[in-house]
């Protein structure tokens, strides 16, 4: 006797909430289309249906690209840089299902940033090929096009990438320690240490939403602008903010409380030797950090 519609939904949905999430970069958005997958999966013959995990991928995946034009639409008036919204672990380090799935499969904050920039069919075969692993063969089945052409977006992807972000691993004890140098560096109004830490050519990205205090509307480059900028704002709000370490989409970052509300996640990126930042993602928009569990953990 087949599963009930409900916990074949239910055991797939991790997946299917990665694989969006990946592709589109917003919660919200996400949910929406797994509650369009759900209703279409609910409204099926389930019997009639020989591979339940291909189908539920193939419709969500096909219901994140129909909803791209809307989200670009959205994007192109936000206030200021677009940035995703963090996905966060909780503060102690015991996750639960979903959270251990998320950090398998998660896309970090610095390689979503660079995958905006491909068009919604290179990003969905980049993430489906190169993150989950699917054949370009079973891609082509799922947004219905030829292998051949699969093989060329996935190429057009992969190089853009490569192009843009070379791929490396730096240890995640590194990027906690040099994550909490800076912070220390830039909420402590050392000014001297965050030159050092800072790449000549870092790049601060700041998302406010036109709703937070942010950097400005355009990203902040050069090791000078964004070590000054980053110390003037520290010192305007760095009274009464908690800061706790947390897994953020993958990587170890800060996420900082103001009265016990969520203020602000900030996420490094370093170079591929682990000795210097070169790119500083900040998060403040509200609507971005409604999500983030609460924990006892204190560290600031």
């Amino acid at each position: 006797m087949p599963d009930h519609p409900t916990k074949v939904f239910a055991d797939h949905r991790e997946l299917l909430f990665s694989i969006v999430y990946n592709m589109l970069g917003s919660v919200a958005d996400t949910e929406d289309v797994l509650q369009e997958a759900w209703l279409s999966w609910a409204s099926r013959d389930q019997s009639r249906i020989e591979n339940p995990r291909a189908y539920l991928v193939r419709i969500a995946v096909n219901q994140a690209l129909a909803q791209q034009s809307a989200l670009r639409r959205r994007r192109e008036a936000y206030v200021g840089p677009w940035l995703p919204e963090p996905l966060v672990a909780a503060a102690d380090d015991v996750a639960d299902g979903a959270e251990e799935v998320l950090r398998a499969e998660s896309v970090s904050m610095a390689m979503l940033v660079v995958l905006e920039t491909l068009s919604p069919l290179e990003r969905a075969v980049f993430i489906l090929h190169e993150v989950f692993a699917y054949a370009h063969t079973e891609i082509a089945d799922m947004i219905d096009r030829s292998p051949s052409a699969v093989r060329q977006l996935a190429h057009r992807a992969r190089g853009h990438v490569q192009a843009r972000r070379p791929r490396h691993h730096v240890d995640p004890r590194v990027q906690r320690q040099v994550t909490e140098r800076f912070v220390a560096a830039a909420f402590g109004g050392d000014l001297d240490a965050l030159m050092e830490m800072l790449a000549p050519e870092v790049t601060l990205w700041s998302d406010g939403g036109g709703r937070s205090s942010a950097a400005g509307p355009r990203p902040v480059k050069g090791r000078d602008k964004v070590a000054r900028l980053l110390v003037s704002s520290a010192a305007e709000q760095a009274e009464g903010l908690d800061i706790q370490y947390r897994d953020v989409n993958g990587d170890p970052s800060a996420v900082v409380f103001a009265r016990n509300a969520p203020f602000a996640v900030m996420v490094v990126d370093l170079t591929p030797d682990g000795e210097q930042v070169r790119d500083i993602y900040v998060v403040s928009n509200p609507d971005k950090l409604s999500r983030i569990p609460e924990g006892p953990e204190r560290s600031a």
